[in-house]
């Protein structure tokens, strides 16, 4: 699938499940992006990984020929949106955003003049999306990250920034950001239910789609139905912890 052919499918909210990748082995990445992921999401924010992990991570991702390539970036910075960017990234998800000027910013990085700020140097995207700014502007998704309890006040202004192409809820940040104790408390199940359902309608309201980080396909599934776009489902640590898991208690006998 072409930068181009995903970001016209995300725009069109046409729906799609993403797999998350924390660790820097290149050679799992293509193993996963061979097995029918619409996208894999790499984490330059939380993952273990350093700027030579995510450019590998990236072409380990196109190896695998069927999946997009997502980078959530570090910070809402012009400098790392725009190397991602420029390793390859058919979009990126830009963390801790509170106000639709932040939004604007991350806009703004992700597209080149008179549109944008992004400075000219597209190393390795010049060889997948081509060298031409107009070009790279259609073929790149920029999706902000509702997650605070200031982004959850303003997601119907985040959700009408002209030139963003949609909001990502990180559910960790938000549970703890509508009173959770901590990222799983299930004391405040309600308010996060309100809030995912909140973010959604306001996506839906402004035209634009509306993603989501879910532990399974079974959370993935749901959430899709519920109206979000795309689902992301995570992570290749968490899943390699839970088969080695599996694994030993099925042979210790043990549930």
């Amino acid at each position: 699938m072409s930068a181009l052919d995903f970001a016209r499918r995300i725009r069109d909210r046409e729906q799609a499940v993403g797999y998350w990748v924390v660790l820097d082995d290149p050679i799992a990445t293509e193993r996963l992006a061979r097995l029918g992921y619409d996208y894999v999401a790499v984490d330059a924010q939380h993952g273990l990984l350093g700027y030579e992990g995510i450019r590998n991570a990236m072409l380990a991702i196109d190896a695998g020929a069927a999946s997009a390539a997502m980078v959530r970036v570090e910070q809402n910075d012009p400098f790392a949106i725009g190397r991602v960017l420029d390793a390859g990234a058919t979009g990126v998800i830009v963390p801790l955003i509170d106000t639709a000027e932040d939004a604007a910013a991350a806009v703004r990085s992700t597209r080149y003049p008179p549109h944008g700020r992004r400075s000219y140097g597209p190393m390795r995207a010049q060889l997948r999306v081509g060298p031409t700014p107009a070009v790279s502007d259609e073929a790149t998704l920029v999706l902000a990250m509702i997650e605070t309890p200031e982004g959850l006040a303003n997601v119907a202004e985040i959700c009408a920034t002209p030139g963003l192409d949609g909001v990502y809820v990180g559910p960790s940040d938000l549970r703890l950001a509508v009173g959770g104790a901590t990222s799983t408390d299930p004391a405040v199940d309600g308010p996060f239910e309100e809030a995912v359902t909140r973010i959604a309608e306001a996506a839906s309201a402004a035209g634009i789609a509306a993603g989501i980080h879910t532990p399974n396909g079974e959370v993935a599934r749901r959430r899709l139905a519920q109206g979000y776009t795309f689902a992301s489902v995570a992570s290749d640590l968490v899943h390699l912890e839970q088969a080695a898991k599996a694994h030993l208690n099925a042979a210790r006998g043990e549930q």
